[in-house]
């Protein structure tokens, strides 16, 4: 993604019958996900053909990559949106993804797009700094896509430097039918909003508007790098707008979409153009742990039964620090309009509802992580890059294989006989080139098991005809085994590489106890807080949970057990009181959240 920046590249205490019913919210039974469930489910990052990066046309093929994704329900189907892909996917259901190469594309490639279904019609149009065209379709499946104006021109009143728009939104409103847009992307410069003349084929209406800037000093998830700990300008990127209930929802992308904590805020105002109150709430959506790190830029959409989604941006970052894919989370608003969107164990899989939630924890499937820190083999290895690195749950880390050929397999020991429900198969691009594969890009595996490590069995065979460089298999029953082994095929780059095989089910025990002693101590600095607990015997993890009310807890940090039981929350709002609570959560189920405790300032000397 292409940004502007200085260098010009780029209440009270709870009560315990409240936290009673917390628990209950959140460690809902599973006969309660049965009502919503549609029969399949879905995990992050996405499952979908994600494409090789023009941006090192240079070096060939280089690593598969996608970000910014804008989802749109169209008719009975779904189109998503995304940058650098060729084309776009299409989706009966939100699981089965399809890519759709269009008959014109523009110009060189998308980059952060827009697009909005109205009246039957889809309209996309692209980041730029140039006269572009908004395209239409009446037809996506087909991929026919028609000029609906040839030329946007160039914003009026902008910064010579920065004439955008760069990260676009279109939004219709639809109660008024007016339409507007929405950019930014910049460490310089805010976002802006404009009105547009659908009568003039969108042309600019008046003049743009400054609308929301960050202030890091005061929001500390504004804040740049890992776990918010650079002191560089952050930046502002990715607006959306939703409307909800009368009010209007801009949403807006920071700090930095190359680091884990990347999130969503949001601003509310009475209408289109503001003025708009910062949410005291924010970030909107955040998912700075786990596997799939990073929410950020990406839209809020509603789907045929009432239910809304946001989706965002995941990051790698291996090859290059813009190596991403896609995600996507439930989102809503509560009964007092706060926005959310429901990260907790986001990268889990999920239950792809067949009617409206009542809540978004009722799409956990409670399959839970059967393969952290196992111990794996190979056929071979090359180098420093370890089997065992399949297991870790970073896909920063990754195995190597000596060669890339149907010789090579990769096996793993869950270390007891589990029921095994789903498994997740993880690529990475590992000095891939154009001239170094044999041009045909696909992904081909066979995965077995056994009880024994001696008798195998298949379970599936991935038909190869396409690249899925993170497949994710849902088994049609339940699978009681101990070892599990990937069988390789194919792969189009020139080497088998692979971060992370993660496997999905239960192991028949009890869930672990509630974590105990907690403690949230604010600093000094109050967009900081430190939290603490007493370690529960044999988790695998823990999920902190916190909000701005007892009954608010929207944000989670998951956090591995071997990491310890302290970590430093660094995404407060200066003058916010805050709420924490804490479940623990092994391969058999989840704890019972503990009863939230208010963060308390420390202690003046």
């Amino acid at each position: 993604m292409k940004r502007h920046s200085y260098a010009h590249t780029r209440g009270r205490a709870t009560t315990t019958l409240l936290a009673v019913a917390l628990a209950l919210a959140i460690a809902l039974p599973l006969a309660a996900q049965a009502q919503t469930s549609g029969g399949r489910t879905y995990i992050n990052p996405l499952d979908i053909d994600y494409k090789y990066n023009f941006e090192q046309l240079n070096e060939g093929i280089s690593y598969r990559s996608s970000a910014d994704p804008v989802i749109v329900p169209h008719g009975n189907e779904y189109y998503l949106f995304a940058t650098i892909a060729g084309g776009y996917w299409r989706s009966p259901d939100l699981v089965d993804w399809e890519f759709i190469t269009p008959d014109r594309w523009p110009m060189e490639d998308i980059v952060a797009p827009a697009a909005t279904s109205v009246d039957g019609t889809i309209y996309l149009y692209q980041s730029t700094f140039v006269p572009r065209p908004i395209f239409s379709t009446r037809e996506p499946a087909s991929g026919k896509l028609e000029f609906f104006n040839r030329w946007m021109p160039v914003l009026p009143d902008q910064p010579d430097d920065w004439k955008g728009p760069w990260d676009p939104d279109l939004f219709h409103d639809p109660d008024t039918g007016r339409w507007y847009l929405y950019w930014g992307s910049s460490n310089v410069y805010p976002i802006w909003g404009i009105e547009l003349d659908f009568s003039r084929q969108l042309a600019w209406k008046g003049k743009p508007k400054e609308l929301l800037r960050l202030y890091p000093h005061q929001h500390g998830w504004e804040r740049f790098g890992q776990d918010h700990a650079d002191t560089r300008m952050p930046f502002i990127e990715g607006a959306s707008m939703i409307k909800h209930d009368g009010k209007y929802y801009l949403q807006y992308g920071a700090p930095g979409t190359e680091y884990n904590v990347y999130a969503n805020g949001v601003a509310v105002g009475d209408s289109p153009l503001g003025p708009f109150t910062y949410a005291p709430y924010n970030p909107m959506s955040y998912k700075p742990g786990g596997f799939a790190t990073g929410a950020g830029h990406g839209g809020t959409f509603r789907d045929p039964h009432g239910n809304y989604w946001n989706t965002g941006t995941a990051w790698v970052g291996v090859n290059w620090n813009f190596e991403r894919r896609l995600v996507m989370f439930p989102a809503g608003f509560d009964r007092d309009g706060q926005m959310f969107s429901h990260t907790r164990f986001g990268d889990f899989p999920q239950r792809m509802p067949a009617s409206r939630w009542s809540r978004p924890e009722e799409l956990f499937t409670g399959w839970m992580l059967l393969s952290y820190r196992k111990p794996a083999r190979a056929a071979s290895t090359r180098g420093e890059f370890a089997a065992n690195r399949v297991t870790d749950e970073d896909p920063r880390t990754f195995w190597v294989a000596e060669r890339n050929d149907d010789q090579q397999w990769l096996s793993l020991d869950l270390g007891g006989e589990k029921e095994v429900r789903a498994l997740q198969v993880n690529y990475a691009d590992y000095q891939s080139g154009l001239f170094a594969s044999d041009g045909k890009v696909y992904t081909q595996f066979r995965l077995s098991h056994s009880r024994d490590g001696e008798k195998w069995e298949t379970i599936a065979v991935t038909d190869g005809g396409r690249d899925r460089p993170n497949a994710y298999l849902e088994l049609e029953q339940p699978l009681h085994t101990r070892h599990l082994r990937y069988e390789h095929v194919h792969v189009g780059a020139a080497n088998l590489a692979i971060s992370d095989i993660r496997v999905f089910g239960r192991d028949g025990g009890k869930p672990p106890a509630s974590p105990a002693k907690l403690t949230a101590r604010r600093h000094a600095d109050e967009r900081n807080a430190t939290i603490a607990w007493a370690p529960v015997r044999d988790a695998v993890g823990y999920n902190v949970l916190w909000g701005i009310a007892p009954d608010k807890l929207y944000q989670c940090y998951q956090r591995f057990a071997d990491q310890g039981n302290e970590i430093e929350i660094r995404a407060l709002n200066v003058g916010q009181q805050y709420y924490f609570a804490i479940e623990a959560f092994d391969e058999s189920g989840v704890s019972p959240p503990s009863a939230p405790v208010a963060a308390r300032a420390e202690s003046k000397r």
